[in-house]
């Protein structure tokens, strides 16, 4: 069934527009006494398959329980182990036999099941901002258990490895990813960091709201303010404070990454764009995307299209849990 005319979601749009792609790429196995230390590249979502192992990172350490889940961002070195007291080892070690299928130890005690996070776009700060450096959503969290469900039909896949497991993997992955991402701005309510924490209050909501809907409005303070059910002064207020940015600026912004998400689509022109998305003329829809990207309409779309000038890319969808 697909469903026609669905409400706006922003956290929706901003994956979309950033291009996350998870991929399904390992499976550690531990057992016994053991330490590995990881200094991964890009960004990664794992979970705890079954057992228990600890994680340390930062000066912190959080035991990992079955179904508890991990994203690591881009660069951030971390240990997993036994026993924390342990002198951990390269990865290396465990993915000498197999790169897809890490093994540490003669036991089966711990199994960890894990996949890349790729962001394709230039503004994927919009959502890599949104998050710690390590960040742990325990099994038990509020708005955590599709997670568990999601882990037993990976597992699933995973071993049986029938046509189509690979994609099946994938998508069940992204699947837990969102869900993990949804726990996790729960939990953190008010606290939540940018724009997130403005989708629990629903005046600043219901404004964001309307603006995904509708990017190629000029919006105006008062329309927004109304759409709010605030006066002006306190919208405007009330909005900066939640946001970060003031309500014309935040709708002229994501005016300009919905106009970067068509622009590396490849199959309208720049002109095209710039009318569909209401900006007056080429050249203030050029002046104005090259403030925000550093490069014109037609630079990016050509750093976009080639592989090897590619915008940005935080991950290797072929790993996980890789050695250093």
């Amino acid at each position: 069934m697909i469903v026609h005319n669905a409400p706006a979601d922003p956290l929706s749009d901003m994956l979309t527009m950033v291009q996350a792609k998870l991929a399904c790429s390992v499976r550690l196995d531990a057992g016994g006494d053991w330490s590995l230390r990881f200094r991964p590249p890009g960004c990664k979502f794992n979970v705890v398959r079954y057992g228990q192992c600890w994680l340390m990172a930062q000066d912190a350490r959080w035991l990992l329980n079955p179904g508890d889940c991990l994203i690591v961002k881009a660069g951030t070195a971390f240990t997993l182990a036994s026993d924390p007291a342990l002198e951990p080892v390269d990865a290396a070690i465990a993915f000498t036999d197999d790169a897809l299928m890490g093994r540490i130890g003669t036991r089966h005690d711990v199994a960890i099941l894990g996949g890349s996070v790729a962001f394709g776009a230039a503004d994927a700060s919009l959502m890599l901002d949104l998050l710690p450096p390590i960040l742990v959503i325990p099994a038990n969290a509020a708005g955590a258990a599709p997670i568990g469900w999601l882990l037993d039909q990976l597992d699933r896949e995973w071993r049986d490895g029938r046509a189509g497991s690979r994609a099946a993997c994938d998508d069940m992955l992204r699947l837990m990813f969102v869900h993990a991402l949804r726990a996790h701005f729960a939990q953190a309510g008010a606290d939540a960091p940018g724009w997130i924490a403005a989708l629990s209050d629903p005046p600043i909501a219901a404004a964001i709201r309307a603006i995904h809907r509708e990017p190629a409005r000029p919006w105006r303070l008062d329309e927004l303010a109304h759409i709010a059910g605030q006066s002006r002064s306190t919208f405007a207020a009330h909005f900066r404070a939640r946001v970060g940015a003031t309500p014309v600026d935040y709708a002229a912004g994501w005016r300009l990454t919905v106009a970067a998400a068509r622009l590396r689509n490849g199959r309208e022109s720049a002109s095209a764009i710039a009318a569909a998305l209401g900006f007056l003329s080429d050249s203030a829809f050029g002046a104005a995307f090259k403030r925000k990207f550093g490069l014109s309409p037609g630079q990016y779309r050509t750093a976009a299209m080639e592989p090897d000038r590619s915008l940005i890319s935080l991950a290797d969808t072929d790993d996980l849990l890789e050695p250093a």
